[in-house]
């Protein structure tokens, strides 16, 4: 296998029926844009029971009927959230952690320090987070994943990929390998997958391709690195 071939997102994703939630970033094709993807997958009521919402350049998940809410800790939270020249996007509260450090002048690195993978045995759903730091009209990214060391939860182990960007690629990286019981976590490094410059393009790619039964919802951002303006796209399957 080439390590350095570059998978079409949709053909990565199309035959697995649960990856869990995932996030995506990387460099237009042009190298005009910065791109990220986040996209959330679930299985329980509980779970599908969520919408994305904008608020200003933020991103927060609300429970779609909130009568039926059973335990609102690990699925309602801000996925992104900016901060200063740079954009948080995670799967869970660690994006308020990440947003926390970085306004008191530490790291993405050291704010993931400080936390672990969900406490959902068995599945001890690994933390993942990206981070996107803008300056002199282009950006560098970087991503984490937070999972646990063995099957019993004893202990954390914490990965960081940092990226200079290329034009045309991206990186992906999900929760789970495939559906299961327990369901498997994700190893290795984030996948190289091909951005293109058409945004409602790549956004199709990604939701069309997402297992219908359990995808709920996804939000795309391009962002233009000369003028700082974005454009987005916004799937929620609940209506």
């Amino acid at each position: 296998m080439n390590i350095y071939s570059v998978s079409d997102i949709g053909e990565l994703i199309k035959d697995n029926s649960y990856v869990g939630r995932g996030i995506v970033v990387g460099k237009s094709e042009d190298g005009k844009k910065a791109v990220f993807a986040y996209f959330i997958m679930g299985r329980s009521e509980n779970s599908r029971n969520r919408v994305f919402k904008e608020e200003g350049d933020d991103l927060t998940i609300y429970p779609f009927d909130a009568s039926k809410v059973e335990d609102p800790s690990l699925i309602i939270y801000s996925p992104v959230r900016k901060a200063g020249s740079s954009v948080i996007v995670t799967n869970g509260d660690q994006t308020d952690t990440v947003y926390d450090y970085l306004k008191a002048g530490k790291s993405f690195e050291e704010a993931l320090e400080t936390r672990c993978f969900e406490p959902d045995a068995p599945n001890f759903t690994p933390r993942i987070s990206g981070i996107l730091n803008f300056a002199d009209k282009d950006f560098t990214y970087k991503l984490s994943i937070l999972k646990s060391a063995d099957e019993d939860g004893t202990a954390c182990n914490r990965y960081t990929f940092s990226y200079q960007p290329l034009n045309g690629l991206g990186h992906f990286i999900h929760t789970y390998n495939c559906d299961g019981s327990p369901i498997p976590t994700f190893t290795g490094e984030p996948e190289r997958v091909k951005i293109p410059n058409d945004i409602q393009a790549f956004a199709d790619a990604l939701w069309n391709n997402l297992n219908e039964n359990n995808k709920i919802s996804l939000y795309v951002r391009y962002t233009d690195l000369t003028t700082g303006k974005y454009e987005k796209v916004l799937f929620n399957k609940n209506k």
